[in-house]
């Protein structure tokens, strides 16, 4: 699990909003939200949909979507973000939820993609080690977006893609990134704990980029849109 679901990634809140915006989350809309409903999404999601909207959060479980009560009734949108990387069957669990929206209703997901990285310019093998202990355990979760709302019978009105870029003086993200995704690391047999050594991780990685003056390019956001 790269972070939970739900949860915004540090520089990631910003395309979130606009992802959301662009999508057409606005005002009155009753919209249900694949996640914490007391974490930043389903806050960030009832800041758009004002007093007169609501939020409804599910735990993005797949038998939990596959099975939503009948007391939930229809929504005028289903936000997911990380989701899709966690289900055995994506387009099932899409399908099933999209029917819950509403004639003309929308499906908005996002979700990461390792596999079009690392860039730089500069060597920065820890930058690069780490990253591939994520792209061991994660691989294309993002560019399936459209084929996967697509095979659910959705209509993909938008894709929208954002790199996650960490210049030299920036604090990086790639740490907290590999904090989340530690547990699957160990367990998959990826890296040991020494190897990761979190402890210093951050510290080694922020002296290795300002030491190179170097940017490092690790991931790419993806988001879709899609109509019922």
């Amino acid at each position: 699990m790269m972070r939970k679901p739900g949860r915004l990634a540090p520089g990631g809140g910003d395309f979130t909003r606009r992802l959301l915006l662009e999508a057409g989350i606005w005002e009155k809309m009753r919209v249900l939200h694949l996640g914490d409903g007391g974490g930043e999404m389903s806050g960030l999601l009832r800041s758009l949909v004002g007093e007169r909207g609501s939020v409804v959060a599910v735990e993005p479980r797949e038998e939990t979507l596959l099975n939503l009560p009948a007391s939930l009734n229809e929504f005028d949108a289903i936000v997911g973000r990380r989701v899709l990387m966690y289900l055995a069957d994506p387009v099932e669990a899409v399908r099933r939820l999209a029917e819950r929206l509403k004639p003309g209703g929308r499906m908005i997901l996002q979700e990461m993609d390792l596999s079009m990285g690392p860039a730089r310019l500069l060597p920065l093998p820890l930058h690069q080690r780490a990253h591939g202990w994520l792209r061991d355990i994660v691989r294309l979760e993002g560019r399936d977006l459209h084929k996967t709302l697509t095979q659910a019978g959705l209509t993909v009105e938008g894709v929208r893609a954002e790199a996650i870029v960490q210049t030299p003086g920036q604090p990086g993200l790639l740490a907290d990134i590999v904090e989340a995704a530690l547990p699957r690391i160990l367990q998959q047999g990826v890296a040991s704990a020494e190897e990761v050594g979190l402890h210093s991780l951050r510290t080694r990685l922020d002296a290795e980029r300002v030491e190179a003056g170097a940017t490092f390019i690790g991931d790419m956001m993806f988001g879709a849109w899609a109509r019922a």
